[in-house]
């Protein structure tokens, strides 16, 4: 496993792993789940993986109980990091939600202590004067934001006093907005850029098609994964499968290791599987050649997706029309 090269209490894997699938009912991965994650985290660990991401949301609390659990004897050797969602993040707020999330989680410090979204409404001087107070109290150890543009990134940090550690974003090859102002901000001040959905939800792995989409809700929801979508995409793939080729290794895997290529990214995809979660980690060791990574942004920047309101009329048709329509 590599490790970000920054000053910080615990190393920060390249690879973390992403748990909204843990006890979200959304996922479809059926009641039995629970046992699997156990799996899967203990996995991660023996694979140095050190970053566990979860958030009070996920599951209701449920996400937090089981990678607590999970984790067992192994709290204490990783970095555990939750987030509070920011229904009204004032400060003795923050502090309350901070204090469930930890008894949830089993410890005694949260690693890293996040806000889920930016509150258009609740100023950060607010919100942080709680994450301040945590930290002196030593319920928290590093502050981080997430879906945070970079002036609010910056703002919320003077808010803090102190540095706001990292800003979790959407960024995978079909979501590169990050790669024109928070990485190179990250890189110059020694932050981190957390990755979430970095395979654009499986977009990216080459297993879906416009013949054939995915069934799931959630991805069925995602307006990629409309068959236009898919077709647009073939391109993208079919770059990902002959860099994939030469490096012996998956699709998913090359659109990790194209993320990892920047210094200051920590990724963290999530994983239904033991067998999954090795592969994820395995992409941290996979150097990317200039050309080829070349050859992948230019890629990316070729695909063109219909988003936005322009998705709708088409969504609103597929699901009309149901799953199996080709």
């Amino acid at each position: 496993m590599r490790f970000i090269a920054l000053d910080t209490p615990k190393p920060l894997s390249k690879i973390g792993l992403g748990t909204w699938q843990f006890g979200s009912r959304e996922w479809g991965y059926g009641p039995d789940f629970d046992e699997r994650a156990a799996q899967i985290v203990r996995r991660a660990v023996e694979l140095g993986v050190t970053v566990f991401d979860t958030a009070e949301i996920y599951g209701f609390g449920r996400s937090e109980r089981i990678l607590g659990a999970a984790l067992g004897d192994d709290r204490p050797k990783v970095v555990v990091a939750s987030k509070i969602f920011p229904v009204l993040p004032v400060a003795a707020v923050v502090q309350q939600r901070a204090v469930a999330s930890a008894a949830r989680l089993g410890v005694t410090s949260i690693d890293l202590y996040q806000v889920h979204q930016p509150n258009p409404l609740v100023a950060d001087h607010t919100t942080m004067r709680g994450m301040r107070a945590l930290q002196d109290v030593g319920l928290v150890g590093e502050v981080g934001v997430s879906n945070y543009g970079l002036r609010r990134w910056q703002v919320a940090e003077a808010a803090l006093g102190r540095r706001v550690l990292s800003n979790q974003v959407r960024y995978s090859m079909l979501d590169r907005a990050p790669e024109q102002d928070l990485l190179p901000y990250a890189r110059q001040n020694g932050r981190v850029v957390i990755a979430y959905s970095p395979l654009a939800q499986g977009f990216l792995s080459g297993r879906y098609d416009a013949g054939n989409p995915p069934t799931g809700a959630v991805r069925r929801a995602n307006p990629y994964f409309l068959p236009e979508n898919l077709e647009r995409g073939t391109v993208l793939i079919d770059t990902l499968r002959e860099v994939a080729e030469a490096h012996d290794a998956t699709p998913s895997q090359i659109a990790l290791a194209y993320l990892l290529h920047h210094p200051n990214v920590l990724a963290i995809p999530g994983a239904s599987s033991v067998e999954q979660m090795e592969r994820n980690a395995a992409a941290a060791e996979i150097d990317l050649a200039d050309d080829e990574y070349a050859a992948l942004a230019e890629a990316a920047k070729r695909f063109r997706p219909v988003t936005g309101l322009a998705a709708l009329p088409r969504m609103l048709r597929a699901r009309i029309a149901g799953p199996t329509e080709k």
